[in-house]
Parts: C-alpha cells; sequence; structure tokens
C-alpha cells in the first residue's frame, strides 16, 4: 500500500484543483476536519465549494439518517455548517439493510453539486470494514465518480476497501494520516452525540399531522397493522421528493399522526428503519420487511 501523507501535502496538492474529492475511514480518523480544510482551501483558492455529508451516523450537515448538502461559498458558510441546503432522507444510522437508499442519496446530492460548485467534498460513513462497507464505498465510488479518494487510515485496516476500488474501478487513491491530536469518543459519547443530534431535529415547535397510510413509501398493504407505526423515524418530503427534515409517527386507536416541524410542506412520508423515544430520543433498528409483512 502507498505510504500515507500528512494533511499539509495533501492540502497543497489540491489545492486550487477542481473535483470530487472522496473521504473513508474509520470513526475518529478525521474525516470531517479534512473535509473543513480541504474546503476552506478551495474557498481561499476563489472556488465556489460543496459538502456532501454522506456520514448519517454522525452527520455535520443535517440531521442524522440523511444526506445533506452544504454550499460553502464563503468563509461565513462554514460557521453554519450543520444547516443543510439540501436534504436526501436514508432511514438509519447504519447501512445495513439501507446500502441502495444511501448510495442513492449521495448520488443525488453530488449531481445537484455539480451543477453550481467547482470543488466537492464526500464525506462517508465509518463502517469500513465487512461486506456491507465494502459494498458501500464500491458503489458510492461507482456512481459519484470522484476524481479522488482519500484514505484516512491507522495500520492496514483500509487495505481491502482501497484495493478493491483501485482493481475494479481504477479509482486514484490519496493515502493520509489521521491527526495525531484527535481524541476518539468513547462509545458512551457517541451514544449521547446522536441522542442529541436527534433532540435538536426534532425539537420544539413541533405539531401534530394527522396521516392517510397512502402517503407512505414503501406503500403499506391494505391489511396493515397500523400499530406497528408507534415511534417509527420518517422523513417528511415535499412535492419533489426532497426531505424537508425528520419526523415521528404516533398512533392512537388506529389514526396515524406524525410529530414533525415540518408539516406545512408535507407531500409524503418516508419510512425509516427505525424506532425513535421522543422523550428519550434512544433509538432502536427495525428492518422494514419485518415491520410491514411481519417476515
Amino acid at each position: 500500500m502507498t505510504t500515507a501523507q500528512p494533511y499539509g501535502s495533501l492540502r497543497e496538492r489540491l489545492r486550487g484543483i477542481p473535483g470530487v474529492v472522496m473521504l473513508i475511514g474509520a470513526p475518529d480518523t478525521g474525516k470531517t476536519t479534512l473535509a473543513r480544510l480541504l474546503l476552506n482551501d478551495a474557498v481561499e483558492s476563489g472556488m465556489t465549494g460543496a459538502f456532501v455529508d454522506g456520514d448519517v451516523a454522525a452527520a455535520t450537515v443535517g440531521p442524522p439518517t440523511c444526506v445533506g448538502l452544504k454550499w460553502v461559498k464563503s468563509e461565513e458558510d462554514f460557521a453554519d455548517l450543520g444547516q443543510a441546503d439540501e436534504l436526501r432522507f436514508v432511514g438509519s444510522t447504519e447501512p445495513q439493510g439501507v446500502v441502495l437508499p444511501h448510495v442513492v442519496a449521495a448520488a443525488s446530492l453530488i449531481d445537484v453539486a455539480r451543477g453550481s460548485a467547482e470543488f466537492i467534498v464526500l464525506d462517508t460513513t465509518g463502517v469500513v470494514s465487512g461486506v456491507v462497507g465494502q459494498t458501500l464505498k464500491y458503489h458510492l465510488m461507482e456512481l459519484c465518480q470522484p476524481s479522488l479518494v482519500v484514505a484516512l487510515h491507522r495500520g492496514e485496516e483500509l487495505e481491502p476497501i482501497v484495493g478493491m476500488l483501485r482493481r475494479f474501478l481504477s479509482a486514484r487513491v490519496a493515502m493520509a494520516e489521521p491527526l495525531p491530536e484527535l481524541v476518539p469518543l468513547s462509545p458512551v459519547e457517541r451514544f449521547e452525540s446522536r441522542q442529541a443530534a436527534f433532540a435538536d431535529a426534532l425539537s420544539e415547535p413541533m405539531q401534530r399531522w394527522r396521516v392517510q397510510t397512502t402517503v407512505f413509501a414503501p406503500t403499506l398493504p391494505e391489511e396493515f397493522d397500523r400499530s406497528r407505526l408507534e415511534a417509527m423515524l420518517v422523513g417528511v418530503l415535499d412535492d419533489h421528493g426532497r426531505c424537508l427534515g425528520l419526523g415521528v409517527l404516533e398512533v392512537n386507536e388506529g389514526v396515524v399522526k406524525v410529530v414533525t416541524s415540518h408539516g406545512e410542506a408535507m407531500r409524503g412520508l418516508r419510512l425509516g428503519s427505525m424506532r425513535v423515544d421522543l422523550e428519550t430520543f434512544e433509538t432502536q433498528r427495525v428492518r422494514l420487511r419485518q415491520l410491514i409483512f411481519g417476515v
């Protein structure tokens, strides 16, 4: 494997060069930090930047479970990086079971970004091992077609993915060292951070909107037991299929309501693969097939 290079030399190599850069690496390797630095360099070079944040578990742009797009046209945009300009709903903080919607969401926003930005950074989830991690990165590379993949690695953890991307997709990959001063989050800190992010995304002012089962995607069978929808996370969509934000379902005596702050422009709901407790903001993974068909 190619020798890793420090952040500084990588930034100099990319400064002023347009294109799409995809970042891969395990949690706590500094992907988001590097994304900010590269986008800052692009703005200083006079280019329009865009940040497509595909790290649905530890989102910087927008809420968890979504891929977010943020235009970065000036230094002032960094102060409000969490406020997404566009969202696509994936429905889970883990890639298992949602590889297809995850890849489609990221590719869709890369296409949007290419229309107006000269330099685009695509951040990715920290799942880098096993079949799911490799499959997700493979298809992100295949559909988003970045000009360069930056792999932030410790030891040999990324060798299988990097080898695969180079072998099958002729990917240009630059190996980079994680920042030495990065302090890894503990599992408790990561859990609490995710809770806080859901709390922020589902904060007041929230309203309850009665909805029919015909507004859901995927479509629910006629004999579906509506009580199964209790506490399910949903993406609230407008009439162009764009995600406005998150909502959570409530069911009382067969009446389904969505709790959200995006009801005014709501045209449909995408079912997620999680339940969210609106009091504690703890989450539970759900298999959609099991939810809908009971198998």
